[in-house]
């Protein structure tokens, strides 16, 4: 984050104003050193402010949500989130991108607590009206919600994230820049192996809950089709999958081997499964921390560390 530059002030003629000054100048010190970086621009939305901290200097070429969702007691898992995509950088100017965490009500006193805590110093959460859950309809909520969220400026395309999965958003905006703006469904086809031998494949499956986008429209398409309130439990990423084929939806379907894949480790190579590579998208099932602390190590994302007397790190 580029740091505040300030005037310099005469003193025998602004000597009065030295004391504000000090104040002033500690008070942005402390702010720009701990605002959130959570990605490229601000949001406009009347309903919910921004955790970005820059912003496109003119009509943004692309718009687009990360919703990753994630549950009340994951704070940990929240800042590692934020800390591994502060570090990604790159020449967005033209791009605005915000990450959010996609939480249901909260249920126990220290979690409501806790999580206004972290709205209050990052503002990088969406809390939804529905009881936490997992294939009770908390995707359906999400995507059904968003248009009232932001009716005023919305989005491109809005991504389900889940919180076991690392994006490189710079490789995610270039892939999507091209793509058309409606009807697009965009991710990861499950099962994979299905795509060898069936031409129907881009039509019958369905893309991974690892993450996959949708345009707008079908966002507000959900949001505004009745008939879908009775599908909304099960699988989620095989309940969207179902809603986009039945209805014949997501004409515009791009599937994105190998750059979108889940973590290796000791396992066999699959469609689905291999070794890092530098063109990533989205890397999947990093459920521990060291999972976490190996696909990050190979992404250099702490090339930044400068060195110091006051730590030493291998």
């Amino acid at each position: 984050m580029k740091k505040p530059s300030f005037l310099k002030i005469n003193p025998p003629r602004f000597l009065f104003l030295l004391p504000l000054t000090l104040l002033a100048l500690t008070f942005l010190a402390y702010t720009s050193e701990f605002s959130l970086q959570s990605f490229f621009a601000r949001c406009q939305s009347h309903a919910l402010s921004s955790s970005s901290v820059i912003e496109s200097p003119q009509k943004a070429e692309l718009r687009l949500l990360i919703g990753v969702f994630s549950i009340e007691d994951r704070y940990e898992r929240r800042q590692l989130i934020r800390h591994s995509y502060w570090e990604q950088s790159g020449d967005y100017s033209s791009l605005e991108v915000d990450i959010r965490f996609i939480l249901c009500n909260t249920s126990k006193e220290e979690h409501s607590v806790f999580v206004a805590l972290e709205i209050m110093r990052y503002n990088d959460i969406i809390i939804l009206d529905c009881v936490e859950n997992m294939a009770q309809g908390k995707t359906y909520t999400y995507f059904s919600s968003l248009p009232v969220m932001f009716d005023e400026q919305p989005y491109d395309f809005v991504m389900k994230c889940d919180d076991d999965t690392y994006l490189r958003i710079g490789n995610l905006v270039q892939s999507l820049r091209s793509k058309p703006r409606e009807d697009v469904y965009y991710g990861l086809i499950i099962p994979c192996e299905m795509t060898k031998d069936n031409p129907n494949f881009l039509t019958t499956a369905y893309m991974s809950g690892m993450g996959y986008v949708i345009s707008w429209d079908l966002v507000e398409w959900i949001a505004t089709t009745e008939k879908l309130k009775e599908y909304r439990d099960g699988v989620e990423d095989i309940q969207v999958g179902t809603w986009i084929n039945y209805w014949n939806k997501g004409k515009n379907r791009f599937h994105n081997p190998p750059a979108m894949y889940d973590y290796k480790g000791e396992l066999v190579d699959c469609c689905y499964r291999h070794d890092f590579i530098p063109e990533t998208i989205a890397v999947h099932q990093l459920k521990q921390n060291m999972k976490w602390a190996r696909t990050l190590k190979y992404f250099n994302v702490t090339k930044g560390l400068k060195p110091s007397k006051l730590y030493h790190i291998e």
